[in-house]
């Protein structure tokens, strides 16, 4: 073959090839979007942007600290600092970022929590300039969603999209009001499906190149049929402005908290009661196993639904809902994601053996009361530790898997174990410099009897010691 000949044979499959490429990529994109001589995601965001506003907050009011310094003129003048006069009027903080209204009847507008947190009025602006106060229905911190109410007629609603069937590789829009310029819209493609360790409790994150920037959170990420597939909530960058990692909380998981802030005004998890720890090869080794990933179970919880469902010390869980378990941190998030009563198949290995368990899915709140131990069995502790109750290290708990311990359930207010320091969600690890890791050592390590105690308590991702005499 002579080398025109090869030329024009490359030319012809290269052409082949694009065609190709652009058929398939066309036939993801919804009928007109990008057909003709102009394709364009305009449709598809005429009937988007009405549902995407902006949502302005107010914060409490606030005094400037005093400081002998603001009284000299000289000092004010160069620096630019407010007289005594304006010093003294409140300032009250605002901020700015999203919505999503996703029923239109009923004004319901979804946010981030991080938006308005610290809220004493919030104002809803629409697309077409309209302004209305909004109330807050609920909001959930762990997982940064926040539910807002408004009274307005003639809304627009996003609706709401599978987020599990999303790929990486899928073209995405992001809609929001970043820096205070509103309706703004940027696009790329899902760049990442199920990160977490962002700072939240529990995080599912849907990673995109999208540009989000300040002032977006709150706002939506789309599908190309104008489907709600996320809510943009947070950012990856050095400088505050994208380099093009961003992240959206997952439509599903967006969807079931909005259900339980809308019915009860607070998110209730389900809990499954074992305290476990990430399998390692040292581990794997000694318990004979030729897998290197997953969680081993340390503790059941007596009448927990783990208990319930057959599982023991010493299982190895690998999957739950036949989703992948490599570490304590999945196993919190795939629980601690769904509700009270939610059935889920868990997959775990036993003696080598692979078998499959189903669980019916606990309440947070019912399964800490029944960890208190009873009030009989409180009243045997040292003086300094009333009002506090005590459990097991659940798998709601940030440590679950870290360490060994006794962890706070609960503080009474005012009472001597708040005086002490302690706070929900401590974990005690040794008391007198002696290590605990059972709830039923308690009453021998600090009884009634004990003159003082010295407690090593880790606290998130630190740790002090309290002493309470």
């Amino acid at each position: 073959m002579t080398t025109n000949a090869s030329l024009r044979v490359s030319t012809l499959l290269f052409a082949l090839l694009l065609y190709c490429f652009a058929a398939s990529a066309q036939a993801a994109v919804p009928s007109g979007m990008l057909g003709g001589e102009d394709p364009s995601l305009a449709p598809m965001l005429d009937n988007a942007l009405p549902a995407v506003v902006n949502v302005v907050v107010t914060g409490k009011a606030q005094q400037m600290p005093d400081n002998p310094l603001f009284n000299d003129p000289f000092f004010r003048r160069f620096f630019d600092m407010p007289d005594q006069q304006q010093r003294r009027a409140p300032q009250r903080p605002s901020a700015a970022g999203s919505g999503v209204i996703v029923d239109a009847d009923k004004g319901i507008v979804i946010t981030n929590h991080h938006v308005v947190k610290d809220a004493e009025e919030i104002t809803v602006r629409l697309n077409d300039d309209r302004e209305y106060e909004a109330e807050l229905i609920g909001d959930d911190p762990e997982t940064d969603i926040a539910v807002i109410q408004i009274d307005a007629d003639n809304l627009t609603e996003l609706p709401i999209a599978d987020s599990d069937k999303l790929r990486v590789g899928d073209f995405v829009v992001a809609i929001g009001n970043p820096f205070g310029l509103r309706q703004t819209v940027t696009s790329g493609i899902v760049s990442g499906l199920g990160r977490h360790g962002l700072g939240n409790r529990y995080e599912d994150f849907i990673q995109t190149d999208a540009s989000i920037n300040p002032g977006n959170s709150g706002g939506a990420l789309v599908n190309l049929e104008g489907e709600l597939v996320g809510i943009n909530s947070a950012i990856l960058s050095r400088t505050g402005g994208n380099i093009g990692i961003g992240f959206a909380i997952p439509s599903n998981l967006v969807n079931s908290v909005y259900e339980q802030l809308s019915e009860y005004g607070e998110v209730k998890r389900g809990r499954l009661g074992v305290v476990g720890q990430n399998l390692t090869d040292d581990l794997a080794k000694a318990f004979d196993l030729d897998i290197n990933q997953g969680v081993v179970v340390a503790q059941v919880m007596p009448d927990s639904p783990a208990d319930k469902a057959g599982i023991r010390e010493r299982d190895v869980i690998t999957r739950v809902n036949g989703k992948e378990i490599t570490d304590f941190s999945q196993l919190a998030n795939a629980i601690g994601l769904k509700s009270p009563g939610e059935k889920v198949r868990i997959t775990l290995v036993r003696d080598g053996d692979e078998r499959e368990v189903k669980a019916t899915l606990g309440n947070a709140e019912d399964m800490a009361a029944n960890a208190k131990g009873g009030d009989e069995g409180q009243q045997k502790l040292a003086e300094g530790l009333d009002g506090a109750s005590f459990g097991p290290i659940t798998d709601d708990n940030p440590l679950a898997g870290e360490v060994e311990g006794v962890a706070v359930t609960d503080v009474q207010p005012g009472s001597p174990a708040a005086r002490a320091g302690l706070r929900p969600g401590d974990v005690i690890t040794s008391i007198n410099r002696r290590e605990i890791s059972d709830v039923s050592q308690l009453p021998d390590m600090a009884g009634p009897d004990a003159q003082q105690l010295l407690l090593h308590v880790r606290r998130g991702r630190g740790a002090l010691f309290l002493l309470i005499r």
